[in-house]
C-alpha cells in the first residue's frame, strides 16, 4: 500500500506570524480528513521549529534543502542530522529551482538523498523536463536519468524512505498544469524505472507538482499513478491547500 501525501513548499516565503495562522488552522482541519492522506508543511528552515509547534503531532514538517556532508566546515549549510533533531520526518531534494538557480546535479542530488536516507528521513526527490526538453521529445528520458542518478545510492533497505515528485519545470509557478492524462503517463513511465532498477516500484508514492490548485487537484489525484502533490503557491492560502488535501480520493493504491 503507498503512502498518500500532499506537500506544502512554502519557497522562500513565511513568517511567524503566518507558520501560527496558517499552519494552526490546517492543523485543526486536517483531524477531519477521513481519506487517510499525510499532510506534510516544508517550509523555510529558519521557520522550522515554528511550523512544528503548531503541527501538534497532525502534520509531518519538511525541509527544503539540506547539505551532502555530514558535518563539518560548510557555513551556512544544514545537515541532513540537525534537520532530523529539530523534528523534520521529509527533505525535498533536487527542486528543479535548486537544479536551476545553484547547480545542483545529479550525482549531488544522489549523495543528499544517501545522508538522507541513512539518518532516517524521507527524500522527496523531484524530478522533471523543461519544456524546450518536452517539445523536442525528451521528457521521459530526461526525467528517466534523473531518477536513475538521482537514487543510485539508495540501498535495498532504504526505497520505504523514498518518495518521487514529478514537477515538469515548464509548470512550476507559471499557471500551466500537465492534464492530468499527461501527468499520469509520466508518472507510469516513473514507475517503469523504478522497477528497472530494481527499487520496488508499487510500493513507492509517487507525487505531482506544477500548478496544483484546488479546482484540478481531484483530477491530478484521481489516476492511478498519482498518490498526491507537492504544493507550491497554493500551500500559503489556508483554506486553498486544505481543499488540495481534501480532494486526494480515499481507499488504497497498490
Amino acid at each position: 500500500m503507498r503512502r498518500k501525501i500532499v506537500a506544502g513548499n512554502w519557497k522562500m516565503n513565511g513568517s511567524k506570524d503566518l507558520a501560527k495562522k496558517l499552519v494552526g488552522h490546517v492543523q485543526s482541519e486536517v483531524g477531519s480528513l477521513d481519506n487517510g492522506v499525510e499532510v506534510v508543511i516544508i517550509p523555510p528552515a529558519i521557520y522550522v521549529n515554528d511550523v512544528a509547534k503548531q503541527s501538534g503531532g497532525d502534520l509531518a514538517v519538511g525541509i527544503q534543502n539540506v547539505g551532502q556532508w555530514q558535518s563539518g566546515a560548510y557555513t551556512g549549510e544544514i545537515s541532513a542530522d540537525m534537520a532530523k533533531d529539530q523534528g523534520c520526518r521529509y527533505a525535498l531534494v533536487g527542486h528543479s529551482e535548486r537544479r536551476q538557480l545553484f547547480g545542483e546535479s545529479d550525482e549531488v542530488v544522489a549523495a543528499k538523498v544517501e545522508r538522507l536516507t541513512s539518518c532516517g528521513l524521507t527524500a522527496v526527490v523531484c524530478v522533471g523536463e523543461t519544456l524546450d526538453e518536452r517539445e523536442a521529445g525528451q521528457a521521459e528520458a530526461v526525467v528517466a536519468r534523473q531518477v536513475k542518478e538521482g537514487l543510485a545510492n539508495v540501498a535495498a533497505d532504504q526505497w520505504d524512505r523514498i518518495v518521487v515528485a514529478y514537477e515538469p519545470v515548464w509548470a512550476i509557478g507559471t499557471g500551466k498544469t500537465a492534464t492530468a492524462e499527461d501527468a499520469q503517463a509520466m508518472h507510469a513511465s516513473i514507475r517503469g524505472v523504478l522497477s528497472e532498477i530494481g527499487a520496488p516500484a508499487e510500493s513507492i508514492s509517487l507525487l505531482y507538482g506544477g500548478s496544483v490548485k484546488a479546482d484540478n487537484a481531484a483530477a491530478l489525484f484521481a489516476e492511478p499513478d498519482i498518490d498526491g502533490g507537492l504544493i507550491g503557491g497554493a500551500s500559503l492560502v489556508a483554506e486553498d491547500f486544505v481543499s488540495i488535501c481534501r480532494s486526494v480520493p480515499a481507499g488504497t493504491k497498490s
